[in-house]
This record gives C-alpha cells, structure tokens and sequence, in this order.
C-alpha cells in the first residue's frame, strides 16, 4: 500500500469517511518515509472541503512536528514553542481553504508559523494590556468553548481521545497535570490531544469571525 496505489486509496478512504482506512493508509505511508507526500495531498482535500481530511491533516502535522520544527527557527523559549506550535495548528486548520496549492503546503504552514510567532513576540514586548483581538488563536479558542454554548455543543462532534481532553481543559478549566490525572494519559499526550481539538473546532467554525 506504501507505493503507487496508496494516494488513490487514500483519497478513495476520505471520500467515502472511513476514518480507520485513511488513517490506516495515512500510517503506511508515514512509516514508508512518505510523510510530507501524505501531508500534501492532506491539505489539498482538506482545502476541497473535506472534515477527515482536515483532521488527519493536524494529526499528521503534529505527529510529524513540522509545525514545531519552523516555530523553533524562531522562538528558543521550549513552553513558547509549545504555545506557538498550538496557535499554528489551529489557525492551520482555521484557514486550510484558502490553501490553494499554488506552492507546496509545507511552505503555506511556515508563513502561518512565522505569523504566530511574530504574534507571539509582538504580545511578549507589549507594555500596555492588550485587548481580546490580540489574544492568541489558542487563548481565543479556549475562550470560545468555555463562554459559548454552540462552541459547547461542537465538542461532541469530536474523536472521543480529543473531546474529553478538551472538555476538562477548556470547560471544567482543569490544568493539564489534573486532567491528565483525570484521563491517565501523561501530560504531554494531552497537551497534543487538547490542540489538536482546539484546531479541528476552529476548523469547524466560521475562522474570519472566531479566530
């Protein structure tokens, strides 16, 4: 499945919705060395408009650090990195449709990164408080779900590893060592369970108006 027949059936997988058969196809082609092949043809469907593709996408994204990877070319600070890498997977999938394949998707999500980053830093030399407009996607996002009961009710629309993460995040306003206490997961799983869930809701709302 890891050559040539393997991005028609991935493709055929996502058209149809069968989760477990892309993410099957997605792992045969990651471990074949074929990652940034997969991530590319990821974001094209996911620019089309597909839902699975956008979260395979911010899956393999993350699991692959290439967010990570361009936000350390400019922030050294490990817990600003973490921050960043999350902003730039949600606003990522905020705005996938307007990827429109005219350069390779890497070089799209290193612009995005730059961007956060730049955020980033703007916010760190700010001597006056900042209004709700300059929060970070993530900070926005976490606002989102906390005070907003339609926010809420997307929650359930979520693969159940990301929901609960979420939901004890965002909406019980556990930290991440509680709830990670509450889930028995580790703390660094959660941290990429709650921003990948953060980044598929963003994707699920209107990106122009929320984030």
């Amino acid at each position: 499945m890891a050559g040539g027949g393997a991005a028609p059936a991935l493709e055929n997988a996502v058209a149809a919705g069968d989760g477990l058969a892309a993410r099957r196809i997605v792992g045969d082609l990651v471990a074949a060395a074929r990652g940034e092949a997969v991530v590319e043809r990821l974001a094209a469907l996911a620019a089309a408009g597909s839902a699975l593709a956008v979260e395979l996408l911010v899956e393999v994204v993350d699991e692959l650090g290439l967010a990570r990877r361009v936000v350390r070319r400019f922030l050294l600070d490990e817990a600003a990195v973490d921050d960043v890498t999350q902003d730039t997977l949600i606003t990522a999938a905020a705005s996938i449709g307007s990827f429109r394949g005219d350069a390779k998707f890497t070089t799209w999500l290193y612009q995005v990164a730059r961007n956060r980053a730049v955020d980033h830093l703007r916010r760190q030399r700010a001597t006056v408080p900042l209004g709700d407009h300059d929060l970070s996607a993530a900070m926005r996002m976490s606002s989102l779900i906390a005070s907003r009961e339609a926010v809420r009710q997307l929650l359930e629309r979520l693969p159940d590893g990301y929901r609960e993460a979420v939901r004890l995040r965002d909406v019980e306003r556990l930290s991440y060592a509680d709830a990670a206490q509450r889930l028995g997961r580790n703390v660094n799983t959660v941290k990429s369970q709650v921003a990948r869930g953060r980044a598929l809701l963003a994707a699920m709302l209107d990106a122009d108006r929320l984030i």
